[in-house]
């Protein structure tokens, strides 16, 4: 879920928390304001202190899950693969060169509702365990896939106003093979929905549309033809929802 061409790099921005009296001066620009700030950092350090003490790893991927989405598309699923995940939010949300990013729509320049960034091919990762990440997708889907994963791009939704529209990963091979793009998620569980690529004429797919509830270290796997005959999104909340990072890789040419 990163970004489409036509959205375009912003200043970079920085999660380190502001303290006295410059958090009034100093607080990062995309922090909307100190009191949201502050209940952000407290429901993952709550969540830190009172939740899972695990260190940061990887469990195997032997349990993991396959749904058959249709028009060769499919999804695996390992709910809670990386462990540790709550420690691993609070160094992602240091450690990453976090971007504010805009788009034009109708004439205008918007903000994209979530921060944004994207680690080439051969670029290192800001953790350990996602080296160890991709490396252990890359073996695990070699047979079926053909080719390692090699890019990474992160999304921060800060809350449930931060959002990415219905889209497909459909710049570059994307858009005329098949490949896959693997979703690991750290913080407060957010909904993926799935639904299949409207036809050309307006109408809706067939099948229903498909919700997963992310976070917390869950994998998400999108295969086959799904980035061709479906789409993905990460919808708005106005329910209180916590912040959640996630990352997703790539192959070469996908995005």
């Amino acid at each position: 879920m990163g970004v489409s061409r036509r959205e375009v790099s912003g200043s970079p921005v920085h999660a380190h928390p502001p303290s006295g009296r410059a958090a009034t001066r100093h607080r990062p620009s995309h922090i909307r304001s100190i009191r949201e700030y502050a209940g952000a950092m407290s429901t993952h350090l709550q969540s830190t202190l009172f939740g899972s003490t695990e260190e940061i790893g990887l469990r195997p991927l032997t349990a993991i899950r396959r749904t058959v989405l249709g028009e060769g598309a499919w999804i695996d699923l390992l709910p809670g693969w990386l462990t540790g995940a709550d420690a691993l939010f609070d160094h992602l949300l240091t450690a990453v060169p976090w971007r504010a990013e805009q788009r034009p729509m109708y004439e205008r320049v918007v903000d994209v509702p979530r921060l944004l960034a994207h680690y080439p091919r051969g670029a290192e990762l800001p953790h350990p365990v996602l080296e160890q990440a991709r490396s252990a997708l890359s073996g695990h889907y070699a047979a079926e896939l053909g080719e390692p994963f090699t890019t990474a791009g992160l999304c921060y939704y800060r809350d449930g106003r931060d959002s990415v529209a219905w889209h497909g990963d459909r710049n570059g091979r994307g858009g005329t093979g098949d490949t896959m793009v693997a979703i690991v998620s750290v913080g407060e569980p957010r909904s993926l929905l799935l639904r299949p690529r409207p036809a050309p004429g307006g109408g809706a797919g067939g099948a229903a549309t498909v919700r997963q509830s992310l976070g917390h270290g869950d994998l998400l796997v999108m295969g086959g033809s799904c980035q061709r005959t479906w789409e993905h999104a990460v919808p708005k909340t106005a329910r209180p929802t916590g912040p959640r990072i996630s990352v997703q890789f790539r192959c070469r040419g996908v995005s």
